[in-house]
């Protein structure tokens, strides 16, 4: 895993030895994502300038040093990622004639020759892995760009006057003296209802994320990018459903199986010490049980653990490391440890980023990396596998509350608003005790309050667009700001043709897995120079999840049923059957308690006003309605925070 950054430009009255400053300045920022070793290759010529950072995983040696240029002189990369089929591509090229005298084992290496004998995107289209680059095609003097089929790893590009900045993180673009800095309000009102800016919008004007499974060029003749798809995963879901796993529930879950393990396996290849995070869930303990049953030793895993019950899994983990048999290190975090995280925030994200669940997940991989250098995640399982309660919302409770009229829902939403999320808690304390241990939710309250919000709605297009969002109106929230459109406010026709489940899965695995999930886990891991993996990403397990029948996913109201089937062959389901516990930590509890001065400072009207961005008067009024305990409002304030 690694880091780059790079510009395209054609101004002769600046220095190259300048221009060669200011590259190592934008690499610089960007030392955490590549600690090993550093390199530079530039053709003032044609203005190109590649910048790169490594964090050596395959091949430690020099060969693996970039950027590299291919065998014939043709193409020069900086790369960032993992092709895990690399050796089977090298075979491949081998047996047609056409693989050069290999200078090392890196899956770089792989790539360039790739390009040079099948070019660039029949190249990306034949790998599997996760990655992003900028290559120079010194024949066609051309820049591309490339991103991963489920946007794992970053890129950010765009003109910024005479000069095409690019890079695996805004820090790096910054430092460019052509760079502008200019805030998209737009972008803003995307965050207020998204907790994040999804892809191809970022925080700044002119600045996009390139759009996982896409394909970039540009050139001083051309500058107007111009993009192709090679993967798309309205297709990937479409074509699946169409064609559907025809064989009995036990193939079907043997088939699954037999492609995660073949996953985990190729994601366990490196040449520096690997290991796992484990929460103790459905994900992340399948995907641990797949390590340890093709290890010959104790997979090395992780967790944190809170010393508040409603947000501790480091039990659970325990637990499922025991019965594994892994070698399990886990760290009890104070409140304090984790609040100290907050200052850093704003470093290691770049742009706002409110997923509050963003504290722990550096946490555990800041403990990960002081034993290994590679750590696999059980992201994805539940837009894969259907794993979210709205899934069930929409599948189950929907049909039901549509059958009333809308007056007499409107009623009942009013009913449930109108006692304390805390109150609600609190009632159902002693009713859980007894009830069946699939249904003792945590935090009862706030899903009561949740479920007053399914019955405004008049469509499952509505609805989950209202589970999603934070702030209602955003829009109104932010001075100038009018919400440009994204995949989730204009439905992708084509989704049409799936059910509401359906739907809802296929918008969280374009938009909320890409824009904040990954996003999430790839700054908080490589701010400590971490290398995450994540095998259900592989994008043949994608392409054959969405050939799975949605009654083997949700069965007999039990979610993700597949997986957990994979799961009880290597862990006992007393392990495991309990209810989700969600990643994250008591925002709402610290911003009434110890949070509560930093909040008042930064949500103060007249810093509001003199800022510009946003009008205060809704803000002050959600921070009077969390203060008071009317209402849980921690995910609109830590937006806006």
């Amino acid at each position: 895993m690694c880091g780059f950054a790079g510009f395209l430009e054609d101004d002769v009255s600046i220095p190259a030895v300048e221009k060669e400053r200011i590259l190592e300045g934008m690499t610089d920022k960007i030392i955490h994502r590549g600690p090993d070793d550093s390199g530079f290759w530039t053709d003032e010529q044609y203005g190109i300038f590649l910048g790169h950072r490594r964090l050596s995983i395959l091949d430690l040696s020099a060969a693996g040093h970039q950027p590299m240029m291919s065998l014939s002189g043709r193409f020069v990369i900086a790369y960032n990622g993992e092709v895990y089929n690399h050796l089977l591509l090298r075979r491949e090229l081998e047996s047609l004639g056409k693989a050069p005298l290999w200078r090392g084992h890196s899956d770089t290496e792989t790539l360039l020759a790739g390009f040079d004998c099948w070019g660039i995107q029949k190249t990306i289209k034949r790998t599997v892995g996760m990655f992003a680059f900028a290559v120079w095609d010194k024949q066609t003097k051309t820049l591309t760009l490339a991103r991963d089929r489920m946007g794992e790893k970053p890129l950010y590009y765009g003109w910024q006057g005479n000069t095409f900045l690019f890079g695996s993180e805004l820090k790096c673009l910054r430092v460019h003296p052509s760079f502008k800095a200019e805030i998209d309000r737009g972008a803003l009102s995307l965050l207020l209802r998204h907790n994040a800016i999804p892809a191809p919008y970022s925080i700044y004007q002119g600045i996009s994320k390139l759009l996982p499974g896409y394909v970039l060029t540009v050139s001083h003749k051309e500058r107007e990018p111009r993009l192709e798809q090679y993967w798309c995963g309205v297709e990937a879901a479409l074509s699946g459903v169409a064609e559907p796993f025809m064989g009995t529930d036990d193939e079907a879950v043997d088939a699954l199986e037999r492609l995660l393990k073949d996953a985990v396996s190729q994601q366990m290849v490196a040449d520096v010490p690997l290991g796992a995070f484990l929460s103790g869930g459905v994900d992340s303990s399948t995907v641990v049980a797949l390590m340890q049953v093709q290890s010959t030793r104790p997979v090395k895993t992780f967790s944190i653990g809170f010393d508040e019950d409603a947000y501790d899994e480091a039990k659970y983990a325990r637990a499922v490391a025991k019965h594994l048999g892994t070698e399990h290190t886990e760290l009890y975090v104070s409140p304090q440890q984790a609040r100290e995280i907050i200052p850093k925030l704003p470093t290691l994200y770049d742009e706002p980023f409110s997923d509050s669940s963003q504290i722990p997940t550096f946490l555990v991989a800041k403990l990960a990396r002081q034993h290994v250098k590679v750590s696999l995640s059980g992201d994805a399982g539940d837009e894969l596998f259907s794993g979210y309660q709205r899934y069930i919302l929409a599948q189950d409770i929907w049909r039901s509350v549509t059958a009333f009229p809308r007056s007499l829902r409107k009623l009942t939403a009013a009913v449930l608003t109108g006692v304390k999320p805390e109150t609600w808690s609190g009632l159902a304390g002693p009713l859980f005790k007894v009830a069946p241990r699939r249904y003792r939710y945590t935090n009862v309250g706030e899903k009561l309050h949740k479920l007053a919000g399914v019955l405004h709605h008049d469509s499952v297009e509505d609805l989950y667009k209202g589970l999603v969002s934070h702030w209602k109106e955003p829009a109104a929230l932010v001075k100038g700001g009018l919400e440009p459109a994204t995949r989730l406010a204009s439905l992708d026709v084509r989704l049409k043709d799936l059910n509401p489940v359906e739907r809802m899965m296929g918008l969280d695995m374009l938009t909320y897995l890409p824009d904040d999930i990954l996003v999430k886990v790839d700054r908080a891991a490589m701010g400590v120079s971490l290398e995450t993996r994540v095998p259900l990403l592989d994008h043949r397990v994608v392409e054959f999840a969405w050939r799975i029948p949605q009654s083997l996913k949700i069965k007999d109201g039990q979610t993700k049923w597949i997986l957990r089937q994979i799961l009880y062959r290597h862990v006992p389901k007393e392990l495991i059957e309990r209810p989700k516990v969600g990643f994250g930590i008591p925002i709402d509890q610290w911003l009434r308690g110890p949070l509560r001065d930093w909040a008042e400072a930064l949500l103060n009207e007249t810093r509001l006003n003199n800022e510009g961005y946003l009008d205060p008067q809704p803000v002050q009024v959600k921070w009077k309605d969390h203060l008071s305990g009317k209402c849980n409002c921690q995910y609109q304030l830590w937006d806006v925070l």
